[in-house]
């Protein structure tokens, strides 16, 4: 009897009429999504990720590896739109999860995002300040050096200042407001694709065709290896429906956003890495800025500061999309009693969770600012790929559990392709190093203790729930 009502208050599903809250103004349209999801998409990815990723696991095949990536990623992308449509509410695979599978594994999910919005943020944060610093080297400025990077007594550097100061910057316009952020986010991401379209235009004329060989210098070992690390690239379109609560018409723009942004950031990734393995050999490219090095490797240093410019401004929306992600996340988790009611809050003109907001970003400046993170990578790749696959999986449950349930986009060939994309995201987790699983598997066992000794208690769906 006891076992029974455990398993009921463990796995106790929020009903999908509940999921939608109306304290967030809708303002945002197909086009604001699609820009939203190129900013988080490319950036980090293309500006960092493809010259190390060449170098050290897939060579001149690193083109395969993003498509491999890419394809994963597009049946994992079906599986959010329809989710997106049928529950258009705030927080992503942690809120689908809640309806489909029940609280303790929506908590599951949801830290586990938490890990990968947050973690993710500094580290993009510490390569904005990277490509922020070289620039400002070029016009022969540069900051003391104690204050020019991650804590690090051997090297003489303590705290990366500037990481730490365009979090924060990055926190004070969320809190202006989401039409805000959205309006300057689709200026940004105007101006890196352009900068990517300079990089494809010029550098055709640049490409060796004996420098694509050998292809596949590490095998086809080397080619999922690669796209289970350039996995990192592809996390923004999921940051696309933690908007669900401030979209003008979500069954309708959410999927066009989601689809969209995805299938134009798969044909830049590939043009590019197909472009840089040419210009470059690939032993080359293990650089923390390979674009701009490839213009310089040809002695087109004009340009390269050109795409240097546009990496500090693709790296920015990045970074803007996943504190936005998170504190989406930190508002729909608080909302349902499993985290302190002060992340849910929502105040100012701009009726955002500005409190909830400012905590997350402090955290992530002090992380950005003292820890070097450069390794963490493969530990977000391994929350998003576990996110992805759990929700490729709630698909096939939420088609059992309500049949008749109206949608605005419906995955085809179910369960087929959420069958494919869940064991696609699986054999990418299963490339990863072990120290990530094992770094993984402590972050979701503290998650639980924190569920058990307080969400669980207080969870809105909890009919004994303690008052906050």
């Amino acid at each position: 009897m006891n076992s029974n009502k455990e398993q009921t208050s463990l796995f106790r599903r929020k009903p999908i009429a509940e999921s939608e809250d109306k304290g967030l103004k809708r303002v945002l349209g197909a086009l604001d999504l699609t820009t939203l999801g190129v900013g988080a998409i490319i950036g980090t990815g293309i500006f960092v990720l493809t010259g190390v990723a060449a170098a050290k696991y897939a060579g001149p095949g690193l083109v395969l590896s993003f498509l491999l990536a890419g394809i994963i990623c597009a049946f994992a992308a079906l599986c959010y739109s329809e989710f997106a449509s049928t529950v258009p509410a705030s927080g992503s695979a942690y809120t689908y999860s809640y309806t489909a599978f029940g609280e303790v594994i929506a908590w599951i999910l949801g830290w586990d995002l938490i890990l990968e919005y947050g973690f993710a943020s500094a580290a993009v944060a510490s390569g904005w300040s990277g490509y922020f610093q070289s620039l400002l080297s070029g016009f022969g400025l540069e900051l003391p050096h104690a204050l020019t990077s991650a804590f690090s007594p051997e090297k003489g550097t303590y705290f990366d200042v500037i990481a730490s100061a365009i979090t924060l910057i990055i926190a004070f316009l969320l809190t202006r407001g989401v039409k805000e952020a959205a309006r300057a986010n689709g200026i940004m991401v105007a101006i890196k694709l352009i900068v990517v379209l300079i990089f494809i235009g010029v550098g055709v004329f640049y490409v060796q065709p004996e420098n694509w060989h050998p292809f596949l210098p590490f095998g086809m070992a080397g080619v999922t290896t690669g796209a289970a690390t350039v996995f990192f690239a592809y996390i923004g379109f999921d940051a696309v429906s933690t908007a669900a609560e401030e979209v003008k018409r979500p069954q309708r723009d959410l999927p066009i956003g989601i689809i969209a942004s995805l299938a134009i950031c798969t044909v830049l990734y590939i043009i590019v890495s197909l472009i840089l393995t040419g210009i470059v050999p690939y032993q080359m490219l293990n650089v923390s800025d390979p674009v701009a090095f490839a213009f310089e490797f040809v002695n087109l240093n004009g340009l390269a500061w050109i795409v240097s410019l546009g990496a500090i401004t693709g790296i920015t929306t990045v970074l803007l999309v996943m504190m936005y992600g998170q504190s989406r996340l930190l508002y729909s988790m608080s909302r349902d009693g499993l985290l302190s009611p002060v992340f849910s809050k929502i105040s100012g003109k701009g009726q955002t969770p500005a409190k909830g907001t400012w905590i997350a970003s402090i955290i992530i400046a002090v992380f950005a600012g003292f820890i070097p993170l450069g390794d963490l990578a493969e530990l977000t790749n391994i929350g998003t790929l576990f996110a992805f696959a759990v929700v490729s999986l709630g698909i096939i449950v939420l088609r059992r559990n309500h049949p008749n349930l109206k949608k605005g986009f419906r995955v085809p060939l179910v369960p087929w392709i959420p069958i494919i994309s869940a064991l696609g995201c699986v054999y990418l987790m299963t490339r990863l190093a072990p120290l990530t699983w094992i770094v993984f598997f402590i972050w979701l066992f503290v998650g639980l203790l924190i569920y058990f000794a307080y969400g669980r208690n207080h969870s809105l769906l909890n009919p004994n729930r303690k008052n906050r």
